[in-house]
This record gives structure tokens, C-alpha cells and sequence, in this order.
């Protein structure tokens, strides 16, 4: 969040696989020589899709380096001691350079998107918070955001001093002015990570393999964003919360208490006033500013923005000025929808038509202007004379995409469903039957926030002679998760309890 507006959103389940940065031992199952490609197995129902100049100009000198790592089992083949073959010819062929079931030591650089598999690359990278540790690779690059020329000649003579032989490194933006023990200790660090990966290949037996696995999310999003400007970070999850502490400690030892544990009676993103910005920014149309809107389509093969006014009230000045004053709002929402849905690829955006240069100038330097806190790579042009902006945005992963319309959770479409007004009658028999026939005495109730308010109304509400005759171990929580006559049942653990009967369960 930044200035309390949300800005950049993602979601991810437990079972999710594909993070990028994971790196795996996998088979060539098929050559593609008109794509000058191949698909690699992976272990997944989709096959990974590797082209060949993804392959990288080492690969002949790590293909031969796999061969002397397994063919001794017992002793791990130094990497100092490889051969260096020569480079791999830029403008060669697949089918004379791979063979259908050979192995490949690949890494995940895009995720699964639509019916596409995961995109691969044989150049191997292993990131860290200052260093990016490149084996096969002799380089030493820096962060070209590192504008000082005496620090960028003082850190790539200091990698150039400790890094080991056949291995490259790209030094990070943030290693800007950290010492010759921060960076050898991560260089450590990541070698060890390095030398697990091998040392797997070496004992692998059977393919697909994964052999070194990214950081959890969490963690990954920290090493990538952290930065001084960060107030707070709240998790609401103890063993995560740990987690996160600890490789704060580490990156910013000063900083830790920003830490902070939500222990809060509201869901953590009510508390926070999240929920209601995510249903309000994402869905199909989009409000911005005294009326006007955007409308979002996602299509196969971009993602297309249509700008309107809506029913906002004209400027005195006339049609220009009222167009322009839309389209500089539409810039800014824009920006900060192509962050929070995390949108990609190519997106076509169709402004108000203005007349004059000037303004069309104008709208395009503010959607640059706006678009400098974006991180993924982008590209922008000038409005067309159709008055169209193109904008391309680097693509590593599917777009957020967060369904905002609410499915019924009384009737389920069926289009009836029982009074409302006996709402809270049905409440209080699933109560009753809890505390009276389950012996559960302690738990939550979330509900609705208007329905909670109705509950909590009162003197004498009807929560509290609920808690009079069950006990007082009945909690109601608003949580704006919720649709208007739908209930959630949790335990002292935070874990929910079903109490849902056959109808009320979607068929």
C-alpha cells in the first residue's frame, strides 16, 4: 500500500507450484525444429517450452559438466575443474543440438499463462538480496540504477577479488555501499544453494527432479522490495510472522520492529480497509473520479482499457479541457491497475479523443511519469492518431485476476430461498446445536457488517442474550468477505467450522 491506496496485490495458494526462479532436472520429450524449440518435461500435465536461445552461449560446457557430475556418484566433480567448450552459435539449430529424452538442468523464468506451459532457460541464476550468482558465466555486472561510477568500479573490483572460478555475478541496487563481509557472505550463501542443486543431479535417478526450490513467497517478495521506506509489515499468520522476522533481522537488523504480529478480532485485510479496495478495483469497470471510469476486457492476446467519461460534469472551458482532465485521471488509475492486477504482455488503451498536440503530449508523459514506481519492465508509445496508447509490460505470470461479482449464498441461482427475517433463527439453531450437541462453548461467528451491526444493536442485543443462554465464549466479527445472508463458524484456532446443511450447499 502506499499513501493507504492499494497498489500491488497478490495471491497465492499453498498447493501453488511453478514459482519462477525454481530450477529442475527434467527430459527433453519433444523437438519443435520449426519453432527452433523443444518441450521439456517438467513433472506437470503441461510441458515446459524451452527455445533454443534460451539455451545460453555456455550450455555445451554445462551439458558436459552434468556428464562428469554423474558419472561419479560418490564424489562430486569441482566446478573449477570443468572444460570450457566453446560458445554456442546464435544462429544454430535445436534438432543438431538436443535429442528427444536427453536430460537438461533448466530453471522456471514464466509461469504457466492460459493454455501455455512454463517457459524455460538453461542460463541458471541464484538470487539473492545483493548478488545474483550466474554459474558458467565469468561476468561481473552492475545494477545499472548504480549511478556512481566509483562504487560500480569499487564493487565490481570486490566480486571480480572473491568470486569463484566458472561463476558470474549481477550485483543488485541495493548492495550499493555494503561491505566486503555483506556481500562474501551472501556469495557464501548462495553457493551452498549451488552446490545442493548439484549435488542432486548427482544422485538423481530418475527424472523430472526438482533441485532447488525459491524462497516462499513471502520471503521472495521481501528480498525484491524491501526497502527504507517501509513503515510497517503486518502478518497475521505466527509462523510466517517468524519467518519474516528473521530475514528482516537479517537484511536490516535496525528495522525489525516493523514487524509486527496482527492479532486484531477483524479479518486482517478488513482491518486495513483492503477488502473494500479490492472489490472496488478490480471486476470489469472501473470508477475513478467524479464519474467517470475505465472498462477492462482481458482477451487472449491482450488486454484492451476503454476510457469514458461517464455522467461527470462538463468542464466550463468545453469538450477539450474536459477530455483532457478524464484522460490525465485515466493515466493515473491506469498505472495503478496495471501494478495491482499485475497485467502483461501488450495493452491497448483507448483515451477520449483530443485535438490539440499539446494535451496528447501531456497524457503521455504523465503515463510515464506514473509508470517510473513499476518495477516490471515496460515500454510506452505515443498516442496513434487514433488516439490509442500502446503499452507493453514485462509478463512473468498469469494477471491478478480477483472475481468481484458475489454468488448468491442462499439460493445458489435457484432463484428463492427462505425468509430473510428467519435469518437469525437459523443462527441461533446452528448455535444451539454447537454448544448444546457438538460441545463446542468457544467461537467466532462472522457475518455480514450490516448483518453484525443488526446482531450488536441495542442494550440488550441479540448477541448478548445469545452469549446469556450459550455462554460467553459467542464472538461476533463483522467481515466484509462476506455476502449479505452467508455465516462462517470459526474455532479458537482459527479454524472453520462446517456447519452448513445439505441445501444450503451449492449442487
Amino acid at each position: 500500500m502506499e499513501d493507504k491506496a492499494l497498489v500491488e496485490f497478490q495471491k497465492e495458494g499453498r498447493e501453488a507450484s511453478y514459482s519462477v526462479g525454481n530450477i529442475y532436472f527434467g527430459r527433453i520429450k519433444k523437438l519443435m525444429p520449426g519453432l527452433n524449440a523443444c518441450f521439456v518435461d517438467v513433472g506437470s500435465g503441461k510441458d515446459a517450452f524451452l527455445h533454443y536461445l534460451d539455451l545460453g552461449p555456455q550450455f555445451r560446457s554445462f551439458q558436459k559438466y552434468l556428464k562428469q557430475v554423474q558419472s561419479d556418484r560418490k564424489k562430486l566433480y569441482p566446478i573449477a575443474k570443468a572444460t570450457t567448450m566453446p560458445d554456442l552459435e546464435k544462429d544454430g539449430s535445436i534438432s543438431n543440438t538436443l535429442q528427444q529424452g536427453q536430460e537438461v538442468m533448466v530453471q522456471v523464468v514464466k509461469e504457466p499463462i492460459s493454455t501455455k506451459g512454463p517457459r524455460l532457460t538453461c542460463e541458471l541464476s541464484f538470487a539473492g538480496r545483493y548478488l545474483v550468482l550466474v554459474p558458467f558465466n565469468e561476468k561481473v555486472s552492475v545494477s545499472t540504477k548504480i549511478k556512481s561510477s566509483g562504487e560500480r568500479a569499487r564493487l565490481k573490483q570486490l566480486l571480480q577479488s572473491i568470486k569463484p572460478k566458472h561463476f558470474g555475478v549481477i550485483v543488485r541496487t541495493v548492495a550499493e555501499g555494503k561491505g566486503a563481509a555483506e556481500l562474501n557472505a551472501e556469495l557464501e550463501t548462495l553457493l551452498r544453494h549451488w552446490e545442493s542443486a548439484i549435488t542432486k543431479v548427482q544422485k538423481c535417478t530418475k527424472t523430472p527432479l526438482l533441485i532447488h526450490e525459491e524462497t516462499s513467497r513471502t520471503v521472495g517478495l521481501l528480498r525484491d522490495l524491501f526497502n527504507p521506506s517501509y513503515e510497517s509489515i503486518y502478518v497475521n499468520d505466527e509462523t510466517v510472522y517468524h519467518e519474516v522476522r528473521d530475514y528482516v533481522s537479517l537484511i536490516a537488523p535496525d528495522r525489525v520492529e516493523i514487524v509486527k504480529l496482527y492479532k486484531g478480532e477483524l479479518p486482517i485485510f478488513d482491518n486495513f480497509a483492503i477488502t473494500k479496495q479490492i472489490k472496488a478495483s478490480f471486476g470489469k469497470t472501473i470508477s475513478y473520479k467524479r464519474g467517470a471510469y475505465l472498462i477492462i476486457e482481458h482477451t487472449e492476446a491482450m488486454h484492451v482499457v476503454d476510457v469514458n467519461s461517464g455522467n461527470r460534469t462538463k468542464a466550463e472551458n468545453g469538450q477539450e479541457a474536459n477530455a483532457l482532465e478524464v484522460n490525465l485521471g485515466a493515466a493515473d488509475e491506469l498505472a495503478r491497475q496495471l501494478r495491482l492486477r499485475d497485467m502483461g504482455g501488450i495493452i491497448v488503451v483507448d483515451f477520449i479523443d483530443m485535438n490539440q498536440a499539446e494535451n496528447r503530449q501531456k497524457l503521455y508523459e504523465r503515463m510515464c511519469e506514473n509508470m517510473k514506481k513499476d518495477r516490471a519492465k515496460h515500454n510506452i508509445l505515443p498516442l496513434s492518431k487514433f488516439g490509442l496508447m500502446q503499452i507493453t509490460r514485462q509478463r512473468v505470470r498469469p494477471a491478478m485476476d480477483v472475481t468481484t461479482a458475489e454468488t448468491c449464498p442462499v439460493c445458489f441461482g435457484k432463484g428463492s430461498i427462505q425468509p430473510s427475517i428467519l435469518f437469525t433463527d437459523t443462527l441461533e439453531s446452528k448455535i444451539d446445536y454447537l454448544v448444546n450437541k457438538v460441545g463446542i462453548k468457544k467461537f467466532k461467528l462472522h457475518l455480514h457488517p450490516y448483518v453484525a451491526a443488526f446482531v450488536n444493536q441495542g442494550l440488550v442485543s441479540m448477541k448478548r442474550k445469545w452469549q446469556m443462554k450459550y455462554g460467553f465464549g459467542i464472538k461476533v466479527i463483522p467481515n466484509q468477505k462476506l455476502a449479505m445472508l452467508q455465516y462462517e463458524f470459526y474455532d479458537t484456532h482459527g479454524e472453520e467450522i462446517d456447519m452448513k446443511e445439505e441445501f444450503e450447499i451449492k449442487s
